[in-house]
């Protein structure tokens, strides 16, 4: 009790009929204190304020000319049950308010070629909490992409969904860039940009992006170069995604406004304006199977099926040969002996 106040009378935004947003003592600390924990959605967020803010990319996000920012404020108020004409109790307000930055990095996304239900984990202060990255295997997004043992053979098609849940109605999410590297973290080496803001690679169908709480997209299984002599190639994927107001998504989908970029060297600074440190989210690698070491051993099998037929097929044609050579030579004889015996003048006696 604080001012003759307990938590019961402490009123979020002024609204009284919703348990939601009532407060909680939370005695585990010293002194205790009094928790709001309300949804950040717009449908239940106690009253609370939602104003989308717009500044040129700093820090880790520099490279990008736009970058939002939501800032949610209320106010707490006491409520004083005093019926008479005066009261002694001080009248509280605590004013709140909080920025959370709408673009994200969403790497480490270990491809081993299956990646099943991603845990993401809390980030105060960060709608981070609210993005999951699955992978599947078709097109309607139904079956989750299941790893075998040796890994997924190469052009398999891989889909990708990165999505936003239990998200205020009026934002999307917009992927900025994806891209896979051999690294568990960002790198300038060895990687390669399955989607950039004015492009992708050709193989890459980008499905669904900036147009509802959902992005997707699907490119086929690769091996990097540098993993050929190996058993399986291993990569990550790494995803800069942001959320944008329903009104703004389709300006931030212009390239005339957007700046292409490639990897930079990424850290955890945050920056000035609000932007906080990037948060990982990590799925099983991606794993793509050998493929010339089953070729090599096909090759082989092929090679000593087709002997033994190349062999009677030779053998069939000389026999053939040999055969049509003694039939003519018999015949010529026979011709020969022919003509022979009725040239020969007659011996007969007289």
């Amino acid at each position: 009790m604080y001012t003759g106040y307990n938590e019961s009378e402490l009123i979020l935004n002024k609204v009284m009929n919703n348990p939601d947003c009532r407060a909680t003592l939370d005695t585990t600390v010293l002194p205790p204190m009094a928790r709001f924990r309300f949804p950040l959605n717009s449908t239940n967020a106690c009253g609370s304020n939602f104003v989308t803010i717009r500044s040129i990319g700093t820090g880790v996000f520099s490279d990008f000319s736009n970058i939002e920012t939501v800032n949610i404020s209320g106010i707490v108020q006491s409520k004083d049950i005093t019926t008479g004409t005066v009261t002694y109790n001080a009248e509280l307000k605590y004013y709140y308010s909080c920025a959370y930055p709408l673009e994200y990095l969403i790497n480490n996304t270990r491809v081993d070629v299956s990646a099943s239900s991603i845990a993401v984990k809390d980030n105060n202060g960060s709608f981070i909490s609210t993005l999951s990255l699955r992978l599947f295997k078709d097109i309607n997004y139904t079956e989750p992409l299941t790893m075998p043992p040796l890994g997924i053979e190469l052009r398999t098609n891989v889909f990708v969904q990165v999505e936003a849940t239990n998200l205020t109605s009026q934002y999307f999410v917009l992927l900025d860039r994806c891209y896979a590297s051999i690294s568990t973290t960002p790198t300038t080496r060895n990687f390669f940009n399955l989607f950039v803001p004015c492009g992708s690679d050709w193989l890459t169908k980008m499905l669904v992006n900036g147009e509802m709480q959902l992005a997707r997209f699907s490119f086929p299984a690769f091996r990097f170069t540098e993993q050929q002599n190996q058993t399986v190639s291993t990569y990550y994927l790494h995803c800069i995604t942001r959320l944008c107001e329903i009104s703004t998504c389709s300006t931030f989908r212009q390239c005339g406004k957007r700046k292409r970029r490639d990897v930079v060297p990424l850290t955890t600074t945050p920056s000035p304006n609000g932007v906080t440190e990037t948060t990982t989210i990590t799925s099983p690698a991606i794993v793509i199977r050998a493929e010339n070491v089953v070729a090599t051993k096909e090759e082989e099998v092929t090679i000593s099926t087709k002997k033994p037929s190349d062999s009677s097929v030779g053998l069939g044609v000389a026999v053939g040969i040999l055969a049509f050579a003694c039939i003519m030579t018999i015949a010529m004889g026979a011709v020969f002996y022919k003509r022979h015996w009725h040239n020969a003048p007659s011996k007969m006696p007289r």
